[in-house]
């Protein structure tokens, strides 16, 4: 290093040996301190050398003396472990003692189950024996059962048809009996002056025992309770449905078409159910028939439907059908389908007369013509809206008037197969081509037009051949018998009650008269009476529907309906005929 400028060399060497002195020295002290740390290891691992050597002596002082302890371990294991054996060859020798005897004994007691086992396997084989003669037993009594069933069910069909037969053949007025279910309104007070009918408001007392029975429970004050029992052709209970009630009807629309007059009659006391037996609920309240529900349809709309249903089957242009629709309204007969100048329905009073045939008949009464039930059911709805109606305490629609729905079906037929055959329906399709201008076409006014007459003596000829046969079935829903003091009517609704209540007076004294069979039969009495005058007296095939009310507080009105229903039967009429005249021809 060369010293700077303007400095002095000697002091610089100077400075610089100072420094070197100085590093110098700090390297010596730091080798002292560094060989007095080594001589203190050297002592250390001195002491560490000897206490390895002491250390293992005693391991392996301590090993020997381990080795004696197992030793003497393993010889105490050892003995314990000959006396563990010498004690188990004991137990094991007890052991096999015990398995001994419990082996004599599973032989015994098996050999013992054994024999129980092939007991009951014997009495089990008995047994099965015994329960496969009880079930050839039970087989054979349930065939026997089934052929009894079977021949009863057959039986019972040839006496019914038999029963049927005989009333056809008698001509016995046929009585349905229908019980209506309990209602909320039996469950009120009907009878305000009455306390004990309030304290016992509903009380079933009307039963159906079997589908000809109809059993009643008389339980009066001051009286001792007696059971009443009555026949008819058909029972109904109150479970059973208006298709079920139609089923038995339906045979008689066939007889219409075989050229029957029919009727079928509704007759009860008022709330028993009559116009929802003939006319279903929709009519009975607000005169609309509703399809939405078509099991709740009465006979009315089922019977109409079922006539052209059938009619449907037969020859096409042979059959024509006119409604007239009349209420009997305090002895009064109105038609219901009149109409004013201006097309208005309205209802005109209407006489009846006994014409020379001693038949009943209403001049001027309105006919309207009909092609499907549709039609028939809308003029019945328009006939309806003007029926005499009122509310009373036991029914709050109660009908005041006999409502009375004819259907006239026409029928124009070759020769006298009318109701017996079919089979040759070509013939009638050309009859009916050839003559077509000869049925009766009519007018609004329901008259036979010019074209109705034959224009060629073939068609002339061919008229001459053919029979008009005309065959009427009547549907009534007569208005409801009632006590005044129940019902709570009073001014005009008590003289309609009494009008109600004299005609089915009338009705009973007209059947009674019939079945006692006397000279005169008080058919004019009432306009009732002589309007169904051909219906009840005359040939014509009668149902009677008789509605009742399950009601304890019911039972005089429910006996008197039953009594006319069992009047009703004794009726005689004598065979029904068939209708059957010859077509008018205005051109002879």
């Amino acid at each position: 290093m060369r010293p700077r400028r303007g400095l002095d060399p000697g002091s610089v060497w100077a400075q610089r040996l100072r420094q070197l002195e100085q590093r110098l020295r700090t390297k010596e002290e730091r080798i002292v301190v560094l060989e007095t740390e080594n001589a203190a290891l050297h002592l250390k691992l001195a002491e560490y050398q000897g206490l390895a050597g002491r250390s293992t002596k005693e391991v392996l002082q301590l090993y020997a003396a381990h080795g004696q302890q197992q030793k003497l371990q393993r010889s105490s294991a050892v003995t314990q472990l000959y006396g563990e054996i010498k004690r188990l060859k004991q137990d094991l020798k007890s052991l096999r003692s015990c398995a001994l005897e419990l082996s004599k004994d599973f032989q015994r007691q098996s050999k013992t189950s054994l024999y129980k086992v092939l007991k009951a396997v014997q009495g089990i084989q008995l047994q099965n024996e015994a329960m496969r003669m009880f079930q050839m037993k039970a087989f054979d009594l349930q065939q026997c059962l089934q052929e009894v069933t079977e021949r009863y069910e057959k039986e019972k069909e040839k006496r019914k048809a038999l029963h049927n037969s005989l009333v056809e053949l008698r001509g016995n007025i046929r009585v349905h009996c229908r019980i209506r279910p309990l209602l909320p309104f039996d469950s009120a007070a009907g009878h305000p002056t009455s306390q004990e009918r309030q304290r016992n408001p509903s009380e079933e007392v009307a039963y159906a025992v079997d589908d000809e029975t109809v059993l009643v429970k008389c339980n009066r004050p001051g009286h001792a309770a007696i059971n009443k029992t009555f026949q008819f052709e058909r029972v109904y209970s109150p479970s059973e449905s208006q298709e079920t009630v139609f089923v038995d009807v339906a045979p008689l629309l066939t007889s219409l078409l075989d050229g029957y007059n029919v009727c079928i009659m509704a007759y009860g006391q008022t709330g028993s159910g009559k116009t929802y037996t003939m006319l279903g609920p929709q009519l009975e309240e607000n005169f609309a028939f509703s399809t939405e529900d078509e099991s709740e349809l009465g006979i009315i709309p089922r019977a109409t439907q079922e006539v052209f249903r059938l009619i449907s089957e037969k020859p096409p242009g042979s059959y024509w059908v006119e409604v007239s629709v009349v209420q009997v309204y305090n002895n009064d007969i109105f038609d219901l389908l009149a109409k004013d100048n201006c097309g208005k329905v309205f209802g005109v009073k209407r006489d009846v007369v006994t014409t020379r045939e001693g038949r009943s008949d209403v001049p001027l009464l309105t006919h309207e013509t009909v092609e499907n039930a549709s039609e028939f059911l809308h003029l019945v709805k328009r006939g309806l809206q003007l029926r005499a109606r009122h509310p009373t305490l036991v029914h709050a629609h109660s009908s005041r008037s006999h409502l009375v729905v004819t259907l006239t079906i026409t029928t124009i037929t070759s020769g006298d197969n009318f109701g017996t055959s079919w089979e040759d329906e070509q013939i009638h399709q050309r009859l009916n081509k050839e003559v077509s201008c000869s049925f009766p076409q009519k007018t609004r006014d329901n008259k036979p037009t010019a074209s109705s007459r034959p224009s060629s003596p073939t068609q002339l000829e061919a008229t001459e051949k053919l029979k008009q046969v005309r065959t009427r079935l009547q549907l009534v829903d007569l208005a409801g018998s009632e006590c005044v003091g129940m019902s709570g009517v009073s001014g005009a609704a008590l003289r309609e009650t009494s009008f109600i209540n004299r005609s089915l007076s009338a009705l009973a004294d007209v059947l009674a008269a019939t079945a006692e069979q006397r000279p005169h039969v008080p058919y004019r009495n009432s306009k009732l009476t002589h309007l169904l005058q051909d219906s009840v007296g005359g040939d014509a095939k009668l149902l009677v529907m008789l509605c009742i009310s399950p009601d304890q507080k019911y039972l005089t009105e429910s006996m008197q309906s039953l009594g006319f229903g069992t009047r009703a039967r004794q009726v005689q009429k004598g065979q029904v005929k068939k209708k059957s005249f010859p077509v008018q021809s205005k051109a002879k």
